[in-house]
């Protein structure tokens, strides 16, 4: 998929950041590509923070489509962004870049990502008045709380290893969101987790070499659901502990899969649909790394 011809015709995208050689995103949007054959390819570029400003503009001025953008670089990308969406705003950040007339178009998709991976796998409406726990408070839980308002979440426990940064989250999303947002720490789990109907880790932990948290997941009712949005390893520590409790279980992919859906609509003018097959062929990518 990744190494099909091009022409010099080809619309050409990016996906931008440090590292940035792990990145599923060449693979997903490759498998598309050929799915409904255009010329056209998105690329890996690595780029240091000191390097992000040149070469995005020399990205932009070779002709590129846009880029996705990834760690360490959605705030800057922002920052240097003519125009923004709301998602963007509200978080701060961009992860979807477009060139158009000259100007830097920001887009925000990781909430878009989880609400749709949520809804695919609960159902439509299954979280609507319900209450939520959110472990993390840095950039992808503003895109976590995004999401938990458009699938109808009504609570949104915010709990964070440094309660104040939980506290700082809510208010500077209070205005902006309508879902009661009750920030707090992890020792607060035990106390909120029996009304939840969902588990959203927004965090690093159990990713790589990063440990997990430590979290009785007895404290849940049987029918809550764990979503991680970690994708690699597909199931982590978090959601092996809950899958054996017989709880559902959400992992990461789905929220990668859905969040490139607006990427590739804006690269290459074709909105792509998520299938059984796009998540095979990426397991596949994810098993051959190892």
């Amino acid at each position: 998929m990744i190494g099909r011809n091009i022409t010099g015709k080809a619309k050409i995208a990016g996906i931008i950041g440090w590292p940035v050689g792990h990145s599923l995103s060449p693979a997903l949007h490759g498998y598309w590509l050929e799915e409904h054959g255009i010329d056209g390819a998105l690329v890996p570029l690595p780029a240091r923070a000191e390097d992000f400003a040149a070469i995005l503009d020399g990205v932009r001025r070779a002709g590129f489509t846009g880029v996705n953008v990834t760690v360490p670089h959605k705030e800057s990308a922002f920052a240097l962004a003519h125009d923004t969406d709301r998602a963007a705003r509200i978080s701060g950040a961009a992860n979807l870049l477009g060139f158009a007339g000259g100007r830097i178009l920001a887009r925000n998709t990781d909430g878009f990502g989880l609400q749709h991976s949520l809804r695919e796998a609960l159902g439509p409406d299954a979280l609507s008045g319900q209450v939520a726990v959110m472990l993390g408070a840095g950039g992808a839980a503003r895109g976590g709380i995004l999401a938990l308002q458009a699938v109808g979440v009504r609570t949104i426990h915010i709990l964070n290893r440094d309660p104040a940064r939980a506290k700082s989250l809510a208010a500077s999303l209070g205005k902006d969101i309508t879902a009661t947002l009750l920030p707090g720490g992890l020792p607060d789990w035990p106390s909120r987790a029996g009304e939840a109907a969902l588990l959203l880790n927004t965090t690093s932990a159990g990713m790589g070499s990063i440990p997990p948290l430590a979290l009785d997941l007895g404290a849940l009712n049987p029918d809550a659901a764990v979503c991680d949005i970690v994708y690699n390893p597909l199931e982590t520590p978090l959601l092996k502990d809950a899958k054996a409790r017989g709880l559902r279980t959400i992992d990461g992919l789905g929220m990668l899969m859905h969040q490139a859906v607006p990427s590739f609509e804006m690269f290459f003018g074709v909105r792509p649909a998520v299938t059984p097959g796009l998540r095979a062929a990426l397991e596949k990518v994810l098993r051959e790394r190892g």
